[in-house]
């Protein structure tokens, strides 16, 4: 399991940007950084820079999976035919943490995550405690009896800053299927993602 090991937010503002789309979020504020140094002039990034960057907010939108993990996938996606960058993101999309988030059963992917490893969620009727688990198209996700009656949950179920993606079908409020593997495109990031720059990162 890969913990948070950063305060909530400190993903937002070393980006400049609202990466989970939070409302509380420190950037909507300010686009600068904290204390007197904040508003200084940034230099100029090299192409390296840019490129880990686009690295860094991916992995960190997706809970901060670790960096082994994530080349992991990385190398997976290179190895599939097709875009690259568009098979790291249909890989990313299917981790079962994931589509446990985009299903509304968790207010955030950590706490999605937390679900999972506690054991609170079946796939196609058997229980799974891994996240990284990958989800096939078809997979019918449900949240255990205990989960459904959960604070947390019922908290995410009623969030009005995001809706779940067409590509995770819900039946009723504690089942959903995995219809299709998404693209880029359909993927209802908060914020601009450049996995083709993850790709050159790694190509390097």
């Amino acid at each position: 399991m890969s913990k948070r090991s950063s305060a909530k937010y400190k993903l937002d503002r070393r980006m400049g940007e609202n990466v989970f789309g939070r409302p509380k979020s420190p950037v909507n504020k300010r686009e600068y950084g904290p204390g007197q140094h904040g508003q200084r002039r940034k230099g100029k990034v090299s192409d390296f820079g840019i490129q880990l960057r686009a690295k860094q907010k991916l992995k960190g939108y997706y809970g901060d999976v670790t960096e082994k993990q994530f080349k992991q996938t990385f190398q997976q996606a290179s190895r599939m035919k097709g875009d690259a960058s568009q098979n790291l993101i249909g890989l990313l999309e299917r981790r079962l943490d994931m589509v446990v988030y985009r299903a509304k059963f968790a207010p955030t992917i950590w706490a999605a995550r937390q679900i999972v490893n506690h054991g609170h969620i079946r796939v196609n009727g058997s229980k799974c405690n891994i996240a990284s688990a990958r989800v096939n198209v078809g997979d019918e996700i449900t949240l255990g009896p205990k989960a459904q009656e959960m604070a947390l949950v019922m908290e995410a179920q009623s969030l009005a800053e995001r809706d779940i993606p067409d590509y995770v079908v819900p039946d009723g409020a504690a089942k959903v299927t995995y219809t299709r593997v998404p693209t880029l495109d359909e993927v209802p990031y908060p914020v601009k993602m450049e996995p083709n720059l993850v790709v050159e990162f790694y190509s390097r």
